[in-house]
């Protein structure tokens, strides 16, 4: 069994393949935290706790029961009671104090996972997870809180979660409800977060744990380009292959904050959830609040354990489009190659030239609808421009699908612009405070989709263009940030359930999208990458990863998303040179070998480039076919990084089977009177011989990975290399 309840210890143990988490209960009920780390063979202990010491627990001695709980290692810390530290639930009931604490009732244990309700989730069959659910309850605000721990033990995962019920008679208002709080000892720990901004996502950040209290967050109403909903705790000495991480990311695409929090007397507590700034919820009686998930991870191995487990969890447990293990269709996005200054000649001018280098889909970006010829006007007009599309979505699909390339469509279904006939029809319908003149982002407003007609406008606008045409692909983008938090529909108790509600509307919309359209490939996409979460990966199979396909950017930008999420959920293409974001010139060999770490396609005007780059798209579209299922199912290391001060950047997949791996071998600066670099793989089996596909070179398994492998020192910059090993003899 994964869980196991010790009534005489009144200890909870968690155990995974590799790791254990312990609760366990004090005598007047608090839940309290004992251990997370490697498996243990024998039942665990309460000692951890800490209660025999002074001042001892509030039933030994009352009279310094605050100094107890600002000291005492909480599962799920309430606020307003002597805990001085980061709560993870304020309640304000009727008589407008704050006061909240929970004690334990009861427990339950059931094969499998519940869904939760509105919400993306992790999901696994009865034999895959066990479900831990712990029932607090405040007497006083007859509030229940159900604290929901999913193991699923082969990936060593274990999910939180957390259910807010009003079981009494007063209104409640809910004005922080977090998913999760991790509560140890300090062990000289460094954070690890993902940091950027718009073009340059993911950038990784670390650096030691300070006393007070260090976050990421983000207010912007989604997860954001600058900040992500991931945050790691780790050892000093941690790499990729060895040493302590205790890692957690939020399966949620809305306002967020992730911190560590050093207290005084040498513990850090470790909390994730929903922002509570611009969040305040109503509860009235018999009503629930359902938290978001978050994703726990321990590894003892570094930070590559860590990746691959996050990667295999996602891929088996969160990732749910029949496209998760399928090939996708190598597509050209016609945004880069024309921006808004196209029409249907255009568009099957590019589908041609893509078809004769073996492009399988065509993609048609923002300008197709309403009077769009500029960013200015027309989001929500969903409506096809004419004037561009001359004979009509239907005949130009049909074309495109004549010619032999699948079609794909942009939309951004949540914007409304303020030249718009929606918006002459519906002002009222974009969030907005009364009386003040909106902000404007690119020239647009964002849709309330706290309203029930708006989430019903929006969808349909998107089913009905679908269901017009053979479209087989959708971009579903969302280009600005969410400010003046207000809607007219919501009275003025509920402005502070807005933010939420609108992401709940989201994820209503494209559920519904992904049941009406099951065989559709669904891309999300923000700007670029600024919602690119574990809420999204449970509606599509991959995230647009930045609006920057420089290969140089592109290096660190990747890397940081792949700590987390696999490389077949990374949107990534062959871009234009000189590079529209930056303007650097990179060999088109080397954009297409960084690229074939994503998903790979082409955003450019394949009728303009020269005819020496259009000669390598056969053999680019080649890799991704060969290499597609061992980028989509195999394991992840990360040999070396540009971003850490590295000349060079290099990782590799290995099949789990050990059969072949893929290097991808970066030359980022050129270096005068160099030897050979050396790397060393990972992944393979000691006593099997490998090929290095292309030579007749063998080497064995043990020495690929302890010896290393030499990779020869080349002129110029950004040249790159792919070196494939394949199993030819022994056992592997």
């Amino acid at each position: 069994m994964a869980i196991i309840y010790r009534e005489d210890k009144k200890i909870f143990q968690l155990n995974t393949a590799q790791t254990t988490y312990l609760i366990g209960l004090s005598p007047e009920g608090y839940v309290g935290h004992i251990y997370y780390g490697r498996r243990l063979k024998k039942e665990g202990n309460n000692y951890l706790l800490r209660m025999k010491e002074a001042p001892c627990t509030p039933s030994v001695n009352q009279r310094e029961k605050s100094s107890f709980l600002d000291r005492f290692p909480m599962e799920y810390p309430t606020g307003g009671v002597g805990d001085y530290r980061e709560s993870c639930l304020d309640v304000r009931g009727e008589s407008g104090s704050t006061g909240c604490e929970v004690f334990f009732k009861s427990y339950q244990i059931t094969k499998g996972k519940p869904g939760l309700p509105g919400l993306p989730a992790s999901f696994g069959e009865p034999e895959q997870v066990e479900t831990l659910e712990i029932v607090c309850e405040d007497d006083i605000l007859n509030l229940r809180a159900v604290l929901s721990y999913s193991v699923f033990e082969k990936y060593d995962v274990i999910t939180r979660s957390v259910r807010i019920e009003n079981i009494g008679e007063q209104h409640l208002k809910l004005e922080k409800v977090y998913s999760a709080c991790l509560d140890m000892d300090n062990k000289d720990f460094e954070m690890l977060t993902l940091t950027g901004s718009w073009a340059r996502e993911r950038s990784i950040q670390r650096g030691r744990i300070r006393y007070g209290k260090q976050l990421v967050s983000s207010r912007r109403g989604e997860s954001s380009h600058q900040e992500h909903p991931f945050l790691a705790l780790v050892a000093p000495d941690t790499t990729q292959e060895q040493g302590e991480v205790y890692a957690m990311n939020f399966v949620y695409s809305g306002n967020f904050l992730a911190q560590a929090e050093l207290a005084q007397f040498g513990n850090v507590r470790m909390v994730m959830g929903i922002h509570s700034e611009d969040f305040c919820w109503n509860l009235r009686p018999g009503e629930v609040f359902q938290a978001p998930e978050a994703v726990l991870i321990y590894s003892s191995e570094g930070l590559g354990k860590m990746t691959r487990c996050f990667h295999d969890f996602y891929r088996e447990h969160l990732i749910r489009s029949p496209y998760k293990y399928g090939k996708r269709p190598v597509l050209i996005n016609n945004w880069e190659a024309t921006y808004f200054d196209f029409n249907s000649e255009k568009l099957l001018d590019i589908a041609r030239e893509a078809k004769k280098a073996g492009i399988e889909m065509l993609v048609m970006d923002d300008g197709w609808f309403g009077k769009r010829n500029f960013d200015d006007n027309s989001l929500g007009d969903w409506f096809v421009n004419e004037e561009k599309i001359t004979s009509g979505l239907a005949d130009l699909v049909e074309k495109v699908n004549e010619i032999g390339l699948a079609f794909g469509i942009w939309f951004e279904p949540e914007m409304i612009s303020p030249d718009s006939e929606l918006y002459r029809k519906h002002p009222e319908w974009a969030i907005q405070i009364q009386g003040r003149t909106p902000t404007q982002c690119r020239a647009q407003y964002v849709l309330d989709l706290s309203r029930p007609e708006v989430v019903d406008y929006a969808y349909q606008c998107v089913a009905d263009i679908l269901h017009s045409a053979p479209i087989a692909y959708v971009k579903w983008d969302m280009n600005r940030q969410l400010c003046d938090i207000g809607s007219s529909y919501l009275n003025k108790e509920a402005q502070g359930e807005l933010l939420h509600r609108y992401m709940l509307g989201v994820y209503e919309m494209q559920e519904r999208l992904v049941q009406e359209f099951p065989d559709l490939l669904l891309e999300n996409c923000s700007g670029g990458g600024a919602r690119f979460d574990p809420g999204m990966l449970y509606y599509s199979p991959q995230i647009w990863c930045s609006d920057d396909v420089d290969a140089l950017e592109r290096l660190r930008i990747q890397e940081g998303t792949a700590l987390i999420y696999p490389l077949a959920t990374m949107g990534a293409h062959v871009g234009d040179c000189p590079n529209h974001v930056v303007g650097r010139n990179t060999p088109f060999e080397t954009r297409g070998h960084v690229a074939l770490a994503g998903t790979f396609g082409y955003e450019l005007d394949i009728t303009k480039i020269a005819q020496e780059e259009r000669d390598q798209i056969p053999g680019q579209v080649e890799l991704y076919h060969k290499y597609h299922a061992l980028m989509q199912e195999g394991d992840y290391y990360r040999i070396a990084s540009w971003s850490m001060e590295k000349p060079y950047d290099c990782w590799e997949v290995a099949a789990k089977d050990g059969k072949e791996a893929l290097v991808t071998f970066v030359q980022v600066l050129a270096q005068p009177n160099m030897q050979s670099r050396k790397i060393y793989l990972h992944g393979l089996a000691e006593e099997a011989d490998y090929m290095l596909e292309g030579t007749e070179e063998i080497y064995r398994g043990e020495e690929l990975m302890k010896c290393g492998f030499l990779i020869p020192s080349e002129k110029g910059d950004m040249k790159s290399c792919l070196y494939h090993f394949i199993c030819c003899g022994g056992e592997s």
